[in-house]
């Protein structure tokens, strides 16, 4: 049997920044033989498509507060050990060239394949082994001893950084909370974050004829002390809304409750709407919306409110307040999500109660390990996930190339 000091699971964001970590945290004179396997034929897959292609690999503003999580100060350790600036950091000292797109999102100039080939870089002298599926993991004696479908191997100590079930087509698995679950420990139930919400046929009468449509908006959920609100773009589709504002919402949102949408964030439309009647009034109502929003959607609205066609010199000041509260109250109930095969991320996942947040090691068994995706942490939409991979993975590597 092939004996290693670590055995790392999964060839993504943590897993590759995790070996490349250990080898950077080594004291002096010390070397540690450490093998990553994955059932992928490349590593890195999701990085290589996020962003469009061009990795929104950090945000600027990551913060304990941008994270959902059973236990939301797990985090704050790991983030506080590895921030932002260190990956930005590594990608200078790497000459990858980045900009800041919006809200603290940056991103590579070039290719999302150029922080994969830093990963690379960083974690060579280790044994990366793709096409290897592990079967099953094992404590023995102070060890583990992983089956793969490569032949058995023993590891002192098991990183598992399997990722969640986003994204089925990239190959992801439920791998990681097998393992977790077959050392006692316990799982938040792994729900689809980040993900294109659904509706009902009442709604989607008007979401359909306006698909390819994208407003900005701000969407919220939840009550006022626990309000979750986003402004982004929201747009609509075939199957009801995404875009940014939906995807950053649909992580809080649960089946059965109701979401809100203001389409006119920080006008006062019924006053604007009064001022206009008051300066003539003989456009339609339908022409007077327009000026806050796309006349598509002026007219859709309208529409669904029976006013296609009328004119705004008939409108009773109560029938205006109706109106703007449409606009920026417009309150739906969701049916449900389109799934794992869109969401980008899993929320819920490896509870963090059984682990160490500074390690990240299970409380329970020393030696194992769980960082990234798997682990119950998700972050908003623009970076904050990666961010999650490098400094989980990171705090796990410091206790590894020491223990």
């Amino acid at each position: 049997m092939e004996q290693f000091d670590t055995a790392i699971l999964g060839a993504g964001a943590a897993g590759l920044f995790c070996a490349g970590s250990i080898l950077s945290a080594l004291p002096h004179g010390k070397s540690q033989r450490i093998a990553i396997l994955d059932h992928a034929k490349a590593p890195g897959e999701k990085i290589r498509i996020s962003g469009g292609g061009r990795c929104n690999f950090t945000n600027l503003s990551a913060a304990p507060d941008r994270f959902l999580s059973g236990n939301p100060r797990f985090c704050a350790s790991a983030l506080a050990g590895f921030g932002p600036g260190d990956f930005v950091a590594l990608v200078d000292r790497a000459g990858i060239a980045w900009h800041e797109k919006t809200l603290g999102q940056l991103f590579c100039d070039g290719s999302a394949r150029q922080v994969i080939d830093m990963l690379l870089h960083r974690m060579r002298g280790t044994e990366l082994r793709l096409e290897t599926r592990v079967d099953s993991v094992e404590s023995v004696g102070e060890g583990f001893c992983l089956r793969t479908s490569r032949g058995d191997l023993s590891a002192r100590q098991v990183v598992v950084a399997t990722g969640g079930k986003s994204i089925p087509k990239m190959g992801a698995t439920g791998i990681g909370y097998e393992i977790a679950a077959r050392f006692g420990l316990d799982l938040v139930e792994p729900r689809p974050g980040l993900v294109p919400l659904t509706f009902a046929q009442q709604d989607l009468d008007l979401c359909r004829p306006l698909a390819g449509l994208s407003v900005a908006a701000e969407v919220g959920h939840g009550a006022r002390r626990q309000r979750a609100q986003f402004r982004d773009g929201l747009l609509f589709t075939h199957r009801g809304l995404s875009g940014p504002a939906i995807l950053q919402i649909s992580s809080f949102w649960r089946p059965g409750e109701e979401i809100g949408i203001d389409l006119a964030p920080d006008s006062d439309l019924a006053a604007g709407l009064r001022d206009l009647r008051g300066q003539g009034g003989r456009i339609s109502v339908a022409s007077a919306l327009a000026r806050w929003l796309p006349g598509r959607l002026a007219e859709a609205i309208c529409t669904d409110l029976n006013l296609a066609g009328a004119r705004l010199a008939d409108q009773s000041n109560a029938a205006l307040d109706r109106l703007a509260r449409r606009v920026q109250g417009w309150v739906l109930r969701p049916v449900g999500t389109e799934g794992w095969r869109t969401a980008e991320v899993t929320v819920g996942g490896v509870d963090t109660r059984g682990l160490e947040s500074r390690s990240m090691q299970a409380k329970a068994v020393p030696g194992l390990y769980f960082i990234g995706e798997v682990v119950d942490v998700t972050g908003w939409l623009g970076g904050y996930n990666f961010q999650w991979a490098w400094a989980s993975a990171h705090a796990a590597a410091q206790a590894i190339a020491v223990r």
